[in-house]
């Protein structure tokens, strides 16, 4: 089981990833990798360099659904940021070992010479307390198709299959450009782009649902984006991971009346 998927610094451009490289870190339960500078002879897995990041900066260790985050530096705190939320952090204090890391969509930031470093972790895994809760029941049951409903990919998901969801007979799709401006009247979409739609699409794909998405012969880039939509649309209404309920999610569709200017 892949537990998480770490982005090294300079992977892609900001805001974008490409969860299907093969300079991507893949860690599964148990797994270490540590991080920072390195030593001659004694390499890191997540090389950061910058002269102030001290050679051995810290450790990732993978766990069954989440990871956890240890800071070897003596004075120097480490800042986890949720890229999900609305500026939520946490901060891993000088020496910390294996600190707890809740969420999906993180940016490891550390201080350095240059302003700050940073890398990425994504964890797409989820276990729940039901799959735990019975004593005896042997090993940890993982959903195949781990969605949280509370994250933005999940919205361009839904925003994504609601033409099918509305009218099963619909066989267009939206384009990224059509998905953004669909979710743009929420709060936590206000700022959300083309690119960015593709960036959650292709974590969908590659990261979540696991798609075979390998360049067909002589597809440009639309068509394999194209493709990409619509082998998620499919998968994720034959198997109910997108289900009418979900629609309540997304903006109501109906414009404002406008009101008439009193004389």
């Amino acid at each position: 089981m892949e537990t998480i998927i770490v982005q090294p610094p300079g992977l892609s451009r900001p805001g974008e990833v490409d969860v299907g490289g093969p300079e991507l870190l893949r860690m599964g339960p148990g797994d270490v990798a540590d991080f920072g500078r390195g030593l001659p002879g004694r390499e890191v897995a997540i090389v950061l360099p910058d002269p102030g990041i001290s050679r051995r900066a810290g450790r990732l260790e993978a766990a069954e659904d989440y990871w956890r985050l240890s800071n070897f530096s003596r004075d120097t705190a480490y800042a986890v940021e949720n890229l999900e939320g609305a500026g939520e952090y946490i901060t891993v204090a000088p020496g910390r070992l294996a600190a707890p890391i809740p969420f999906e969509f993180s940016r490891v930031v550390l201080p350095a010479l240059s302003g700050t470093v940073d890398f990425k972790v994504f964890a797409p895994q989820h276990a729940y307390l039901d799959e735990r809760s019975s004593p005896g029941a042997g090993e940890l049951t993982v959903h195949p198709y781990a969605l949280d409903a509370t994250a933005k990919y999940f919205l361009v998901l839904v925003a994504l299959c609601e033409p099918r969801l509305r009218d099963p007979s619909d066989g267009a799709l939206p384009g990224a450009g059509d998905i953004a401006e669909r979710l743009r009247p929420l709060e936590s979409c206000r700022g959300l782009t083309r690119s960015a739609v593709n960036y959650h699409i292709d974590y969908l794909a590659l990261a979540k649902l696991r798609l075979d998405v390998g360049e067909e012969p002589g597809a440009d880039g639309n068509a394999r984006t194209g493709a990409k939509r619509a082998r998620l649309a499919s998968l994720a209404l034959r198997f109910g991971l997108v289900r009418e309920e979900h629609l309540t999610l997304l903006p109501s569709r109906r414009r404002p009346v406008p009101q008439e200017s009193g004389a």
